[in-house]
Protein backbone atom coordinates (compact mmCIF):
# COMPACT_ATOMS: atom_id res chain seq x y z
CA UNK A 1 0.00 0.00 0.00
CA UNK A 2 2.98 2.52 0.95
CA UNK A 3 4.42 1.66 -2.22
CA UNK A 4 1.06 2.15 -4.03
CA UNK A 5 1.19 6.04 -2.37
CA UNK A 6 4.64 6.44 -3.25
CA UNK A 7 4.34 5.73 -6.74
CA UNK A 8 1.32 7.63 -7.28
CA UNK A 9 3.07 10.83 -5.86
CA UNK A 10 6.50 10.20 -7.93
CA UNK A 11 3.50 10.29 -10.97
CA UNK A 12 1.66 12.73 -9.90
CA UNK A 13 5.04 15.51 -9.13
CA UNK A 14 6.11 14.09 -12.63
CA UNK A 15 3.18 15.44 -14.45
CA UNK A 16 3.13 18.73 -12.69
CA UNK A 17 7.09 18.96 -13.62
CA UNK A 18 6.52 18.09 -17.24
CA UNK A 19 3.16 20.38 -17.77
CA UNK A 20 5.34 23.63 -15.92
CA UNK A 21 8.68 22.28 -18.39
CA UNK A 22 6.26 21.84 -21.46
CA UNK A 23 5.41 25.81 -20.67
CA UNK A 24 8.20 26.96 -20.41
CA UNK A 25 8.23 28.76 -16.96
CA UNK A 26 11.17 27.54 -15.06
CA UNK A 27 10.02 29.47 -12.38
CA UNK A 28 7.17 26.80 -10.94
CA UNK A 29 9.84 24.43 -11.65
CA UNK A 30 12.34 25.41 -9.59
CA UNK A 31 9.79 26.23 -6.61
CA UNK A 32 8.32 22.58 -7.32
CA UNK A 33 11.60 20.93 -7.52
CA UNK A 34 13.18 22.09 -4.36
CA UNK A 35 10.51 21.48 -2.27
CA UNK A 36 11.60 17.70 -2.66
CA UNK A 37 14.04 15.66 -0.28
CA UNK A 38 16.79 14.94 -2.15
CA UNK A 39 15.79 11.46 -2.76
CA UNK A 40 12.36 12.49 -4.69
CA UNK A 41 14.93 14.57 -6.63
CA UNK A 42 16.87 11.88 -8.08
CA UNK A 43 13.75 9.72 -8.39
CA UNK A 44 12.32 12.80 -10.53
CA UNK A 45 15.42 13.35 -12.57
CA UNK A 46 15.62 9.40 -13.81
CA UNK A 47 11.92 9.69 -15.02
CA UNK A 48 12.52 12.47 -17.14
CA UNK A 49 14.04 12.44 -20.75
CA UNK A 50 17.58 14.00 -21.16
CA UNK A 51 16.61 17.24 -22.32
CA UNK A 52 14.26 17.92 -19.69
CA UNK A 53 16.88 16.39 -17.27
CA UNK A 54 19.14 19.27 -17.92
CA UNK A 55 16.65 22.03 -17.37
CA UNK A 56 15.62 20.27 -13.87
CA UNK A 57 19.23 19.29 -12.86
CA UNK A 58 20.40 22.87 -13.54
CA UNK A 59 17.56 24.06 -11.22
CA UNK A 60 18.29 22.22 -8.49
CA UNK A 61 19.73 23.92 -5.22
CA UNK A 62 23.40 23.41 -5.02
CA UNK A 63 23.28 22.33 -1.71
CA UNK A 64 20.96 18.96 -2.60
CA UNK A 65 23.50 18.32 -5.68
CA UNK A 66 25.85 16.12 -3.44
CA UNK A 67 22.68 14.17 -1.52
CA UNK A 68 20.68 14.11 -5.22
CA UNK A 69 23.97 12.29 -7.01
CA UNK A 70 23.87 9.82 -4.16
CA UNK A 71 20.15 8.72 -5.18
CA UNK A 72 20.46 7.85 -8.39
CA UNK A 73 21.79 4.92 -10.80
CA UNK A 74 25.11 5.26 -12.17
CA UNK A 75 24.17 5.97 -15.71
CA UNK A 76 21.92 8.82 -14.52
CA UNK A 77 24.82 9.86 -11.84
CA UNK A 78 27.01 9.78 -14.96
CA UNK A 79 24.91 11.91 -17.36
CA UNK A 80 24.52 14.60 -14.31
CA UNK A 81 28.47 14.74 -13.50
CA UNK A 82 29.12 15.47 -17.69
CA UNK A 83 27.14 19.12 -17.19
CA UNK A 84 29.32 19.95 -13.97
CA UNK A 85 32.40 21.79 -13.92
CA UNK A 86 34.77 20.09 -11.41
CA UNK A 87 34.51 23.22 -9.05
CA UNK A 88 30.65 22.15 -9.08
CA UNK A 89 31.90 18.53 -8.42
CA UNK A 90 33.94 18.96 -5.35
CA UNK A 91 31.69 21.88 -3.95
CA UNK A 92 28.29 19.57 -4.27
CA UNK A 93 30.38 16.36 -2.67
CA UNK A 94 32.95 17.37 -0.20
CA UNK A 95 30.57 17.71 2.64
CA UNK A 96 28.80 14.65 2.24
CA UNK A 97 29.21 11.64 4.97
CA UNK A 98 31.85 9.69 4.05
CA UNK A 99 29.83 6.64 3.85
CA UNK A 100 28.30 8.39 0.98
CA UNK A 101 31.23 10.11 -0.97
CA UNK A 102 32.86 6.54 -0.83
CA UNK A 103 30.07 5.19 -2.58
CA UNK A 104 30.21 8.08 -5.04
CA UNK A 105 33.68 8.07 -5.22
CA UNK A 106 34.66 5.87 -8.65
CA UNK A 107 32.43 7.62 -10.49
CA UNK A 108 33.91 10.97 -9.90
CA UNK A 109 37.07 12.16 -12.12
CA UNK A 110 40.38 11.62 -10.42
CA UNK A 111 41.32 15.13 -10.80
CA UNK A 112 37.69 15.95 -8.73
CA UNK A 113 38.82 13.23 -5.62
CA UNK A 114 42.13 14.67 -5.20
CA UNK A 115 40.59 18.15 -4.97
CA UNK A 116 37.97 16.52 -2.59
CA UNK A 117 41.17 14.92 -0.92
CA UNK A 118 43.01 18.12 -0.09
CA UNK A 119 39.67 20.00 1.02
CA UNK A 120 39.47 17.77 4.06
CA UNK A 121 40.89 17.72 7.42
CA UNK A 122 43.64 14.90 8.07
CA UNK A 123 41.17 12.82 10.08
CA UNK A 124 38.18 12.47 7.68
CA UNK A 125 41.01 12.20 4.76
CA UNK A 126 42.10 8.85 6.66
CA UNK A 127 38.27 7.70 7.32
CA UNK A 128 37.67 8.12 3.78
CA UNK A 129 40.82 5.93 2.29
CA UNK A 130 39.85 3.46 4.93
CA UNK A 131 36.77 3.43 3.61
CA UNK A 132 37.60 2.89 0.11
CA UNK A 133 40.02 0.15 1.19
CA UNK A 134 37.74 -2.49 1.47
CA UNK A 135 35.69 -4.68 -0.94
CA UNK A 136 32.25 -3.17 -2.90
CA UNK A 137 29.50 -4.63 -1.01
CA UNK A 138 30.96 -5.00 2.15
CA UNK A 139 30.04 -3.90 5.27
CA UNK A 140 33.62 -1.89 5.50
CA UNK A 141 32.69 -0.21 2.25
CA UNK A 142 28.90 0.56 3.39
CA UNK A 143 29.67 1.75 7.11
CA UNK A 144 30.40 5.64 8.17
CA UNK A 145 33.73 5.87 10.40
CA UNK A 146 31.98 9.45 12.13
CA UNK A 147 30.91 7.49 15.01
CA UNK A 148 30.62 8.65 19.32
CA UNK A 149 32.26 6.56 21.49
CA UNK A 150 32.66 6.84 25.43
CA UNK A 151 34.31 5.06 28.08
CA UNK A 152 33.28 2.56 30.10
CA UNK A 153 35.02 4.25 33.58
CA UNK A 154 32.91 7.39 33.30
CA UNK A 155 29.85 8.80 34.23
CA UNK A 156 26.48 10.22 32.82
CA UNK A 157 27.57 13.52 33.68
CA UNK A 158 30.73 13.31 31.89
CA UNK A 159 29.20 11.81 28.34
CA UNK A 160 26.51 14.83 28.36
CA UNK A 161 29.16 17.48 29.42
CA UNK A 162 31.14 15.66 26.10
CA UNK A 163 28.13 15.70 23.95
CA UNK A 164 27.15 19.57 24.68
CA UNK A 165 30.82 20.31 23.93
CA UNK A 166 30.84 18.43 20.68
CA UNK A 167 27.96 19.91 19.67
CA UNK A 168 26.66 18.07 16.89
CA UNK A 169 25.93 14.06 15.94
CA UNK A 170 26.51 12.11 13.54
CA UNK A 171 22.91 11.80 11.56
CA UNK A 172 20.39 8.83 12.74
CA UNK A 173 22.55 8.63 16.12
CA UNK A 174 21.01 6.60 18.41
CA UNK A 175 23.36 5.42 20.67
CA UNK A 176 27.02 6.32 21.95
CA UNK A 177 29.52 3.22 21.45
CA UNK A 178 31.32 2.06 24.55
CA UNK A 179 35.02 1.29 23.98
CA UNK A 180 38.00 0.87 25.79
CA UNK A 181 41.67 1.69 25.84
CA UNK A 182 42.27 -0.14 22.96
CA UNK A 183 39.14 1.42 21.13
CA UNK A 184 38.01 -2.52 21.22
CA UNK A 185 34.00 -2.48 21.05
CA UNK A 186 32.15 -3.63 24.60
CA UNK A 187 28.48 -2.12 23.70
CA UNK A 188 25.98 0.77 23.54
CA UNK A 189 24.21 2.82 25.50
CA UNK A 190 20.86 4.47 23.90
CA UNK A 191 20.64 8.92 24.28
CA UNK A 192 17.26 7.85 25.86
CA UNK A 193 18.94 6.20 28.86
CA UNK A 194 21.53 8.82 28.91
CA UNK A 195 18.10 11.59 29.29
CA UNK A 196 16.76 9.89 32.48
CA UNK A 197 19.33 8.43 34.48
CA UNK A 198 21.19 10.22 37.45
CA UNK A 199 24.11 12.52 36.01
CA UNK A 200 26.34 10.64 39.00
CA UNK A 201 25.31 6.96 37.43
CA UNK A 202 28.54 4.98 35.81
CA UNK A 203 28.52 4.19 31.78
CA UNK A 204 29.57 0.29 32.72
CA UNK A 205 26.34 -0.03 34.73
CA UNK A 206 24.47 0.76 31.41
CA UNK A 207 26.01 -0.51 28.65
CA UNK A 208 23.65 -2.82 26.99
CA UNK A 209 26.13 -5.94 25.48
CA UNK A 210 23.35 -7.68 24.02
CA UNK A 211 23.98 -6.17 20.06
CA UNK A 212 26.75 -8.22 17.88
CA UNK A 213 28.90 -5.81 16.40
CA UNK A 214 29.17 -6.43 12.25
CA UNK A 215 32.57 -7.99 11.26
CA UNK A 216 33.69 -5.24 8.27
CA UNK A 217 34.29 -7.95 6.07
CA UNK A 218 30.05 -8.96 6.03
CA UNK A 219 28.68 -8.98 2.69
CA UNK A 220 25.98 -6.21 2.31
CA UNK A 221 23.38 -9.04 1.59
CA UNK A 222 24.08 -10.14 5.35
CA UNK A 223 23.89 -6.91 6.53
CA UNK A 224 20.54 -6.02 5.75
CA UNK A 225 19.30 -9.81 6.66
CA UNK A 226 20.49 -9.03 10.38
CA UNK A 227 19.23 -5.24 10.46
CA UNK A 228 15.85 -6.93 9.22
CA UNK A 229 15.80 -9.60 11.75
CA UNK A 230 16.89 -7.19 14.46
CA UNK A 231 15.27 -4.13 13.80
CA UNK A 232 18.36 -2.49 14.15
CA UNK A 233 18.42 1.55 13.35
CA UNK A 234 22.52 1.21 13.06
CA UNK A 235 24.45 -1.48 14.02
CA UNK A 236 28.31 -1.21 15.41
CA UNK A 237 31.14 -2.34 12.34
CA UNK A 238 34.66 -3.88 13.66
CA UNK A 239 37.78 -5.69 12.42
CA UNK A 240 38.58 -9.02 13.57
CA UNK A 241 40.14 -7.72 16.88
CA UNK A 242 36.76 -6.46 18.07
CA UNK A 243 38.44 -2.73 17.11
CA UNK A 244 35.29 -0.40 16.65
CA UNK A 245 35.75 1.22 12.85
CA UNK A 246 32.52 2.48 12.15
CA UNK A 247 29.12 1.92 12.52
CA UNK A 248 26.12 1.41 9.72
CA UNK A 249 22.80 2.85 9.74
CA UNK A 250 19.16 1.99 8.55
CA UNK A 251 19.13 4.87 5.64
CA UNK A 252 21.68 2.78 3.78
CA UNK A 253 20.21 -0.77 4.78
CA UNK A 254 17.11 0.26 2.91
CA UNK A 255 19.08 1.34 -0.52
CA UNK A 256 20.37 -1.97 -0.22
CA UNK A 257 17.10 -4.14 0.45
CA UNK A 258 16.05 -1.76 -2.23
CA UNK A 259 18.87 -2.25 -4.79
CA UNK A 260 17.87 -5.58 -4.62
CA UNK A 261 14.57 -6.34 -5.35
CA UNK A 262 15.36 -3.92 -8.51
CA UNK A 263 18.30 -6.03 -9.38
CA UNK A 264 15.84 -9.17 -9.18
CA UNK A 265 13.10 -7.95 -11.21
CA UNK A 266 15.21 -6.63 -13.76
CA UNK A 267 17.69 -8.88 -13.78
CA UNK A 268 14.75 -11.95 -14.69
CA UNK A 269 14.74 -9.72 -17.90
CA UNK A 270 19.10 -9.62 -17.99
CA UNK A 271 18.49 -5.55 -17.62
CA UNK A 272 20.97 -3.98 -15.64
CA UNK A 273 19.17 -2.31 -12.39
CA UNK A 274 21.54 0.61 -13.11
CA UNK A 275 20.46 1.56 -16.60
CA UNK A 276 18.83 4.30 -17.29
CA UNK A 277 15.34 4.74 -18.15
CA UNK A 278 16.44 7.08 -21.00
CA UNK A 279 19.75 5.73 -22.31
CA UNK A 280 20.85 5.94 -25.79
CA UNK A 281 19.57 3.19 -27.78
CA UNK A 282 22.77 2.29 -29.13
CA UNK A 283 23.89 1.32 -25.32
CA UNK A 284 20.80 0.11 -24.33
CA UNK A 285 20.67 -2.07 -27.87
CA UNK A 286 24.00 -3.68 -26.99
CA UNK A 287 23.13 -4.65 -23.35
CA UNK A 288 19.85 -6.30 -24.55
CA UNK A 289 20.97 -7.59 -27.89
CA UNK A 290 23.27 -10.44 -25.73
CA UNK A 291 20.55 -11.54 -23.62
CA UNK A 292 18.22 -11.52 -26.71
CA UNK A 293 20.85 -13.85 -28.86
CA UNK A 294 21.04 -15.88 -25.88
CA UNK A 295 17.02 -16.29 -26.15
CA UNK A 296 17.21 -17.30 -29.75
CA UNK A 297 19.97 -19.79 -29.58
CA UNK A 298 17.30 -21.34 -27.01
CA UNK A 299 14.44 -20.88 -29.16
CA UNK A 300 16.05 -22.52 -31.80
CA UNK A 301 17.01 -25.45 -29.84
CA UNK A 302 13.25 -25.95 -29.10
CA UNK A 303 12.26 -25.21 -32.65
CA UNK A 304 15.08 -28.20 -33.55
CA UNK A 305 12.58 -30.31 -31.36
CA UNK A 306 9.62 -28.90 -33.18
CA UNK A 307 11.14 -30.31 -36.63
CA UNK A 308 11.96 -33.65 -35.49
CA UNK A 309 8.26 -34.29 -35.35
CA UNK A 310 7.16 -32.42 -38.41
CA UNK A 311 5.44 -35.35 -40.14
CA UNK A 312 3.14 -35.83 -36.84
CA UNK A 313 2.32 -32.36 -36.93
CA UNK A 314 1.44 -32.49 -40.80
CA UNK A 315 -0.69 -35.60 -39.96
CA UNK A 316 -3.08 -33.84 -36.99
CA UNK A 317 -2.82 -30.41 -37.56
CA UNK A 318 -4.31 -29.84 -33.78
CA UNK A 319 -0.97 -30.89 -32.38
CA UNK A 320 0.04 -27.17 -34.05
CA UNK A 321 -3.14 -25.46 -32.05
CA UNK A 322 -2.22 -26.73 -28.63
CA UNK A 323 1.42 -26.98 -28.75
CA UNK A 324 1.56 -23.60 -27.77
CA UNK A 325 -0.71 -24.43 -24.37
CA UNK A 326 1.71 -27.30 -23.01
CA UNK A 327 4.65 -25.04 -23.37
CA UNK A 328 3.74 -21.93 -21.86
CA UNK A 329 1.48 -23.57 -19.01
CA UNK A 330 4.98 -24.82 -17.93
CA UNK A 331 7.11 -21.81 -18.54
CA UNK A 332 4.10 -19.98 -16.02
CA UNK A 333 3.97 -22.71 -13.47
CA UNK A 334 8.26 -22.37 -13.78
CA UNK A 335 8.28 -18.34 -13.25
CA UNK A 336 5.98 -19.04 -10.25
CA UNK A 337 8.87 -21.81 -8.12
CA UNK A 338 11.58 -19.34 -9.67
CA UNK A 339 10.56 -16.19 -8.12
CA UNK A 340 10.43 -17.68 -4.92
CA UNK A 341 13.56 -19.82 -5.10
CA UNK A 342 15.70 -16.62 -5.96
CA UNK A 343 13.64 -14.67 -3.49
CA UNK A 344 14.78 -17.42 -1.02
CA UNK A 345 18.13 -17.69 -2.15
CA UNK A 346 18.78 -13.86 -1.84
CA UNK A 347 16.88 -13.30 2.02
CA UNK A 348 19.31 -16.52 2.65
CA UNK A 349 16.54 -18.90 3.17
CA UNK A 350 17.27 -21.62 0.60
CA UNK A 351 20.26 -23.75 0.62
CA UNK A 352 21.72 -27.13 0.26
CA UNK A 353 20.50 -28.13 3.79
CA UNK A 354 16.80 -27.58 2.74
CA UNK A 355 17.12 -27.94 -0.95
CA UNK A 356 15.63 -31.46 -1.09
CA UNK A 357 12.37 -30.68 0.94
CA UNK A 358 11.70 -27.78 -0.75
CA UNK A 359 12.18 -29.69 -4.27
CA UNK A 360 9.87 -32.34 -2.65
CA UNK A 361 7.19 -29.85 -1.95
CA UNK A 362 7.33 -28.57 -5.43
CA UNK A 363 7.46 -31.79 -7.12
CA UNK A 364 3.88 -32.82 -5.39
CA UNK A 365 2.71 -29.49 -5.28
CA UNK A 366 3.07 -29.74 -9.31
CA UNK A 367 1.81 -33.22 -9.62
CA UNK A 368 -1.40 -32.11 -8.04
CA UNK A 369 -1.59 -29.05 -10.38
CA UNK A 370 -0.94 -30.70 -13.13
CA UNK A 371 -3.87 -33.32 -12.54
CA UNK A 372 -6.16 -30.53 -12.23
CA UNK A 373 -5.27 -28.50 -14.96
CA UNK A 374 -4.44 -31.95 -17.07
CA UNK A 375 -8.18 -33.15 -16.37
CA UNK A 376 -9.77 -29.38 -17.22
CA UNK A 377 -7.60 -28.87 -20.57
CA UNK A 378 -8.17 -32.81 -21.45
CA UNK A 379 -12.02 -31.75 -21.30
CA UNK A 380 -11.93 -28.76 -23.32
CA UNK A 381 -9.93 -30.46 -25.47
CA UNK A 382 -12.41 -33.64 -26.10
CA UNK A 383 -14.90 -31.12 -26.34
CA UNK A 384 -13.20 -29.15 -29.05
CA UNK A 385 -11.87 -32.24 -30.88
CA UNK A 386 -13.74 -34.74 -30.19
CA UNK A 387 -11.00 -37.06 -29.91
CA UNK A 388 -10.18 -38.60 -26.29
CA UNK A 389 -6.67 -40.03 -27.49
CA UNK A 390 -5.63 -36.35 -28.32
CA UNK A 391 -7.19 -35.15 -24.71
CA UNK A 392 -5.60 -38.20 -23.04
CA UNK A 393 -1.83 -36.54 -24.32
CA UNK A 394 -2.30 -33.34 -23.51
CA UNK A 395 -3.52 -33.91 -20.07
CA UNK A 396 -0.32 -36.18 -19.79
CA UNK A 397 2.02 -34.05 -21.23
CA UNK A 398 0.75 -30.71 -19.29
CA UNK A 399 1.08 -33.02 -16.02
CA UNK A 400 4.30 -33.91 -16.86
CA UNK A 401 5.20 -30.38 -18.24
CA UNK A 402 4.15 -29.06 -14.72
CA UNK A 403 6.79 -31.29 -13.28
CA UNK A 404 9.77 -30.43 -15.21
CA UNK A 405 9.24 -26.81 -14.63
CA UNK A 406 8.90 -28.02 -10.92
CA UNK A 407 12.20 -29.38 -10.96
CA UNK A 408 13.86 -26.25 -13.04
CA UNK A 409 12.32 -23.85 -11.07
CA UNK A 410 14.18 -24.84 -7.73
CA UNK A 411 17.31 -26.54 -9.24
CA UNK A 412 18.76 -23.87 -12.04
CA UNK A 413 19.21 -20.87 -9.18
CA UNK A 414 20.44 -23.48 -7.23
CA UNK A 415 23.14 -25.07 -9.91
CA UNK A 416 23.57 -21.09 -11.09
CA UNK A 417 24.42 -20.28 -7.74
CA UNK A 418 27.04 -22.73 -6.68
CA UNK A 419 28.72 -22.23 -9.85
CA UNK A 420 29.24 -18.51 -8.98
CA UNK A 421 26.52 -16.66 -11.47
CA UNK A 422 23.45 -14.64 -10.35
CA UNK A 423 20.75 -16.76 -10.23
CA UNK A 424 18.25 -13.36 -10.98
CA UNK A 425 20.38 -12.75 -14.26
CA UNK A 426 20.16 -16.14 -15.85
CA UNK A 427 17.66 -18.54 -14.38
CA UNK A 428 14.60 -17.47 -16.56
CA UNK A 429 16.58 -18.35 -19.88
CA UNK A 430 17.16 -21.64 -18.78
CA UNK A 431 13.81 -22.43 -17.08
CA UNK A 432 12.57 -21.35 -20.40
CA UNK A 433 14.30 -23.64 -22.45
CA UNK A 434 13.64 -26.27 -19.97
CA UNK A 435 9.71 -26.05 -20.56
CA UNK A 436 9.92 -25.91 -23.87
CA UNK A 437 12.04 -28.66 -25.16
CA UNK A 438 10.73 -30.80 -22.61
CA UNK A 439 7.24 -29.73 -22.97
CA UNK A 440 7.45 -29.82 -26.88
CA UNK A 441 8.91 -33.17 -26.84
CA UNK A 442 7.00 -34.88 -24.10
CA UNK A 443 3.72 -33.23 -26.21
CA UNK A 444 4.54 -34.41 -29.55
CA UNK A 445 6.45 -37.83 -28.41
CA UNK A 446 3.40 -38.58 -26.62
CA UNK A 447 1.16 -37.97 -29.75
CA UNK A 448 3.14 -39.78 -32.49
CA UNK A 449 3.19 -42.71 -29.97
CA UNK A 450 -0.49 -42.82 -29.69
CA UNK A 451 -2.59 -41.25 -32.11
CA UNK A 452 -0.10 -42.00 -35.35
CA UNK A 453 -0.71 -45.41 -36.67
Amino acid sequence: MAEAVRHDKTARQLRLLSDALDSGRLGPVKRLVNTLSPAEIGNLLESLPPAKRTVVWGLVDPEDDGEVLVHVGDEVRESLLAEMDPDEIVAAVEDLDIDDLADLAEDLPDTVIDEVLKSMDRENRERLEQVLSYPEDTAGRLMNPDVVTVRADTTVDVVLRYLRLRGELPEHTDHLYVVSRRHQYLGRIALASLLTCEPTDPINRLIDDEQPAIDVDESDDEVARQFSDHDWLSAPVVDDGNVLLGRITIDDVVDIIRDRAEHQALGAAGLDEDEDLFSPIRRAMRRRLIWLTINLGTAFVAASVVGQFEATIEKIVALAVLMPIVAGMGGNAGTQVLALMIRGIALGQVGSSNAGVLLWKEVRLALLNGLSLGLLLGGIVWFWFGDPKLSAVIATALTLNLLFAATAGVLVPLTLKRLGFDPALASSIFLTTVTDVLGFFTFLGLATLILVR
